[in-house]
Parts: C-alpha cells; structure tokens; sequence
C-alpha cells in the first residue's frame, strides 16, 4: 500500500504528502464512526423488527379469537343464520338453520332459490339483484317450502361478504319465521272486522269515550240522538245530557277515577238533535292500561223510551189505584156502619117480638123470628167479612215479632170449637216478623173453617210447619168433610164455598189468599171427601 502511495505521489512534496496523510486519517474516523451508526441502527430496526413481530402475532391471535367468537355467535344464534356462494349454494348453516329448514349442507346439496315458493319467484329475484348490487338488503320477506313441504313466511336480512380486496366472495342472512305472527295478525285483523260488524249492527248504541269527550260511536246510538259521529265528537257527553244527569255522572266518573268503582248503570235521558228526549239505560265500562290508569270508558246504551213510558203509567195507575183502595176502604166502612144500624134495629125488633108473642105464636111464628135472627146474623157476619177483606191489602203494615203459638192461643180462646174436636200443636210453631192482626186472621179463618166442618165423633186439628232458607211453610190438618177436587181453586176467590154450606160467607178463604199473597207466599191444598183436608201455605221470612 505504501509503495502503491510511493508510485502515485513520489512527485510530490513532504508538505504535500503531510497534509494528504491528515485527510486520509479524517476519512479513516468518518468511516468509522459511519459504521457506529450503521451497526446502531442495524440493532434499532432489529428489534423494531422483533417488536412488529410479536405485535402481529398477537393481532393475528386477536383477529383469530374475535373470528371464531362472531363464527359462535351466528352458529349458536337463535335465529336461523345461512352462509351462500354468490349463486346462492348455502355453504354452512348454524344449527337453527338446520332445524328450521331440515337440511344439512354437509351432506346434501342446498340451494336457497329453490325454496321459494313460487307465489314469491319475481319477487325474490328482484330482491336477489339488489343484494348483488348494494350488497344488503333488511327486512325483506319471502314464503319458503322447507323440506318436510310445511310452507313459512320469513323476513331475512342479509349482506354480501367481501375478501381483503372489497370484492364479494358470499352472502349471509339472518331468517326470521313470521308465519305465527302473521297468523295472529291476520285473526286479530279477522277479529277486529267481526267486532266492528257486532259493534256496528248491535241493537244497543255503543260510545267511546274519555270523560266528556267522545271518541267514537257507532250507528245505532247516531240513529237514536240523531247527530253523526263527528257531530259527536264536538258536542261531548254533556252536551247531549241534561244538567242532573251531568252531576250524577261526573260523580260516578271521579269514583271511577278514585279507583273506587269499574263500572256504573243509570237511566238518564239524552238530547236529541231534533229536540227531543230519549230515555236510556246507560251501562259504563272503564278500560284500564298496564298502569292501571283509565284510557277511556265504554258505554252501552239501550233505548228503555217505551219502558220509561209504561214506568210512567204504572205509577200513575198505582197512585190512581192506591186513592181508589183508600176511597173503597172509608166505602167499606161507611156501607158496614149504614148496613150494621138497621141490622142491629132488626135484630132487637125480631128479639122484641120473640119476647112478647113466644107463647101468643105458634110454632111456625116462632120458627120464623128465629129464622129471622139467624139471617140477621149471617147479614152481619158477612159485612164484618167485607171489611176485613177490604183491609187485608192496606199499606199499614205493622210488622213486629209474633209468637204464633200465642196467637193460636188467643184464637181458640174466642172461637167456637165443638166439644168433640180437638186443635193440636203438633211441635212448637216459630216466631214470625209480621203484622200481628194480619197473621191472626189468617190463623183464624183457618181454624174456624175446620172446626166447623168435622162430623167424625172425634174431631182433631193438627197444626204443624217446616223451614226453608226463604220461607215458613205451614199445614193445618183436618178429619172433616173434605173437599172435592173441583172447589181447590175456587174456595180461594170471594164468595166462593163449598156447596150450599149457610154458615160460610165465602170471605174467610179469599183473606187467607190475600194475606198470604202479601207475604209472597202460596197456598194450596190435598183433600179427599169423606176422610179430611190439609191446607198447606208459605210465608216470606
């Protein structure tokens, strides 16, 4: 090297060569300091390079991990998930997909186009190119046939998927069966039309509403006011009602409200359009929400017009017929008091002649002033009859606790009872809430019909009840004559007996009938001629 440099610049001067020497020594140090960096920078960009290394890996692994958890997620989805070639060939399907449609694409061939049916052919087409050409599509329904022939309708969702160079490779769609729920909508439309068909062709107007304010109404209740639904919808309820039906049913509102009440009944009357009134029977409804809150109420009115009307002169007949009972009742009593005076004149004349010619008379005279008495008394007992039958159905009702053993009592004590009959309690009789005068006359004439019409040696009267949960029933036996079958309805009516019997007025029996009636009880009989009579009748607890 030194005798190559010695060739090269042996011209050339000491100084020349000293100053050649430094520069060649500058270049020696750059150089090697230009190494230092190099190998610097060498171990830099090596352990960058390690650095970038270990960080894709762990990218790699990452992408792998979050792959497989999104393969996991569409396989295990609970939806039917499918994975398509670009023709449409399904490539994989989770296992929703497989029990959906019942097939297997590792083992069978699939094509989902084939299972269209053939109502959604164009349909799926277009639907088919739009995917190719925006790469997604939602919500999109067909009818499919799947492999057992059932037939579903599904709404899919689906996208293209692409490779690393955007380009699409396949599709995938999540399936959605609809076939229930378009079942179900399609009954809850069916149901809907029906009830809007009952709705509108009930014979009972029907209104929504929601407090004064109407929302809907049918056409019976427009035919009956008068007013169409719009009409209604800005008049509201209390336009058409009137001022106390206003108050009574914003009462009932707030109780609805308050939660105290879900429904109310009331007759009130509405305003016609054309100025007239319709009374009605007005039902309320209240429909609560999830919250229990009051969305609105309905309300099912019925036209009670011509019930309202015979109200009407129901009342009026039985205030005409009240004043009418009244009038016969002072009647009765003034007839009784005019007919009893001339009565009792009779009676002391025909007494007063017995007394003075008893022994001027003969015995036909005598017969006949008796017999003139006898009538005279028959006169009067049927006048008293009159005057309790007339009274029986008064309004004046007194009702109080009455020991009908004591009121036995007391009857036997002043009726006349022959010396060969016999009345007997059979078991202790109950106590009774009535009116103490109108249960003794019934009793009574009981009694007193049955003791008079025994001819047995030995005459007995059984006086027996039993209890229902409503009513008393009593029965009052005899031995006597018995009754034929064809006076069992007609001893009940006024001036109705058996036979020519004179000792009966005919009265007894229909009082009984109407006492009884006034209990709300029935009264009937089982009687055969010649063996005796039991009278069977029921008191109202």
């Amino acid at each position: 090297m030194v005798l190559k440099f010695n060739l090269m610049f042996g011209k050339m001067d000491n100084k020349e060569v000293l100053l050649l020497k430094k520069a060649l020594e500058r270049q020696k140090k750059a150089r090697f300091k230009a190494e230092q960096i190099l190998e610097n920078k060498s171990k830099e960009l090596y352990e960058v390079a390690r650095h970038l290394e270990a960080s894709n890996a762990r990218l790699e692994n990452l992408i792998c991990t979050k792959s497989n958890e999104i393969d996991g997620a569409f396989v295990n989805i609970i939806d039917p998930y499918v994975v398509m070639d670009l023709q449409f060939n399904v490539i994989s399907m989770n296992a929703s997909a497989k029990e959906f449609f019942g097939y297997n694409p590792g083992e069978e061939f699939v094509n989902l186009s084939q299972l269209v049916h053939p109502d959604y052919l164009d349909y799926n087409v277009n639907y088919m190119k739009n995917l190719l050409q925006y790469g997604t599509f939602n919500k999109y329904r067909s009818k499919l046939i799947l492999k057992d022939k059932s037939v579903k309708l599904v709404e899919i969702n689906g996208s293209l998927i692409y490779d690393r160079d955007k380009n699409p490779i396949a599709a995938q769609g999540i399936v959605r069966d609809i076939t229930r729920d378009e079942e179900v909508k399609h009954l809850l439309s069916a149901q809907k039309k029906q009830l809007d068909i009952i709705v509108e062709n009930s014979p009972l107007g029907i209104v929504l509403t929601n407090g004064n304010q109407i929302i809907r109404s049918n056409k019976t209740f427009e035919n009956l006011i008068g007013y169409t639904e719009l009409e209604l919808k800005s008049l509201g309820v209390n336009a058409i009602s009137t001022p106390d039906d206003v108050e009574e049913s914003t009462t009932l509102l707030k109780k609805m409200q308050l939660g105290e009440i879900d429904n109310f009944t009331i007759s009130k009357q509405y305003n016609c359009k054309d100025g007239t009134h319709l009374w009605a029977k007005t039902s309320v409804n209240v429909y609560k929400n999830e919250d229990d809150g009051i969305d609105y109420q309905v309300a099912m009115i019925e036209d009670i017009s011509a019930q309202h009307e015979l109200e009407v002169e129901r009342k009026q007949l039985l205030e005409d017929l009240e004043k009418s009972n009244k009038g016969l009742q002072e009647y009765a009593h003034i007839v009784s008091h005019d007919l009893k005076s001339p009565l009792r004149s009779i009676s002391a004349l025909a007494t007063w002649l017995y007394e003075d010619y008893k022994d001027v008379l003969d015995e036909n005279g005598v017969n006949q002033l008796r017999m003139m008495q006898e009538k005279v008394e028959s006169m009067d007992k049927l006048i008293v009859g009159i005057l309790e039958y007339s009274t029986v159905s008064s309004e004046t009702v007194n009702n109080t606790d009455v020991d009908v053993n004591q009121v036995i009592k007391e009857i036997t004590d002043i009726i006349y009872i022959p010396d060969h009959v016999q009345v007997k309690i059979v078991k202790k009789l109950p106590t009774l809430f009535a009116d103490k005068t109108k249960i003794h006359q019934l009793f009574q004439n009981f009694l007193s019909n049955a003791v008079v019409h025994i001819e047995n040696e030995v005459g007995l009267v059984n006086i027996d009840f039993t209890e229902t949960t409503t009513h008393w029933q009593f029965s009052i036996e005899d031995n006597g004559v018995g009754i034929p079958k064809e006076y069992h309805e007609k001893i009940f009516k006024i001036f109705q007996s058996v036979g020519n019997n004179e000792r009966s007025t005919g009265i007894g029996l229909s009082i009984v009938k109407k006492v009884i009636d006034l209990y709300e009880g029935e009264v009937w009989l089982e009687s055969v001629p010649g063996e005796g009579t039991t009278f069977y009748f029921t008191l109202k607890k």
